[in-house]
C-alpha cells in the first residue's frame, strides 16, 4: 500500500491512472469507484458506496465482508413522509444493462458494522463482494469525503 506522499507523487507524475486503478471489470459486471466516507473517532459504524453495472445478465449482491469491521450489511435508505428510514436488505439485484449507483444521502449502501478503528480520509481497505450467480469479487475501497467520492464515481461513467 502506498503512503500518502508516494501516492501523491505517483499521481502527479502520471504513473497511476485514476480510471483504471479503481474499476473492477468481469465478463458479467463492472464495479466503479468503491469509496467510503470518513468516520469521526468513537463512531462504531461506517458506510461504503460503489456502482455496479450488470452486462450480460442480472446479478444479485447477497453479502460483503471486510477486515475493517465486524460485519457488513446491505442497507437501503428511503424517505418515509418527512423521516429518513434505513433498513437492512437481504440482497440487491441489478438488472441486465442497468447500473446501480450508491451515493451518500439515500438509497443502497454497504453498512460497515463494528468498525475496528475510524475510517480516515486517504485510507484504503478491501471488501469482498459475494454475488448469487458468480464468484466473489474483492475490491479496494478508498476513504474520501462524500462529495469527492461521489464526483469521482460519477466521472467513471464518462469513460
Amino acid at each position: 500500500m502506498l503512503t500518502r506522499a508516494l501516492w501523491l507523487t505517483a499521481l502527479l507524475t502520471g504513473s497511476i491512472s485514476f480510471a483504471s486503478a479503481h474499476d473492477v471489470q468481469t465478463d458479467q459486471l463492472r464495479i466503479a469507484h468503491p469509496f467510503a466516507t470518513p468516520t469521526p473517532p468513537g463512531v462504531a459504524n461506517g458506510a461504503a458506496y460503489l456502482d455496479i453495472t450488470a452486462h450480460t445478465e442480472s446479478v444479485t449482491l447477497v453479502s460483503a465482508q471486510t477486515p475493517v469491521s465486524e460485519s457488513v450489511e446491505l442497507h437501503d435508505m428511503q424517505m418515509e413522509g418527512d423521516m429518513m428510514k434505513m433498513r437492512h436488505v437481504s440482497a440487491i439485484e441489478i438488472a441486465k444493462d442497468e447500473t446501480l449507483t450508491m451515493r451518500p444521502g439515500g438509497g443502497y449502501h454497504l453498512m460497515l458494522m463494528g468498525l475496528h478503528q475510524p475510517l480516515e480520509e486517504g485510507d484504503r481497505f478491501p471488501i469482498t463482494l459475494e454475488f448469487a450467480q458468480q464468484d466473489d469479487i474483492e475490491i479496494e475501497v478508498w476513504v474520501q469525503s462524500a462529495q469527492e467520492g461521489s464526483n469521482a464515481a460519477d466521472r467513471h461513467h464518462q469513460h
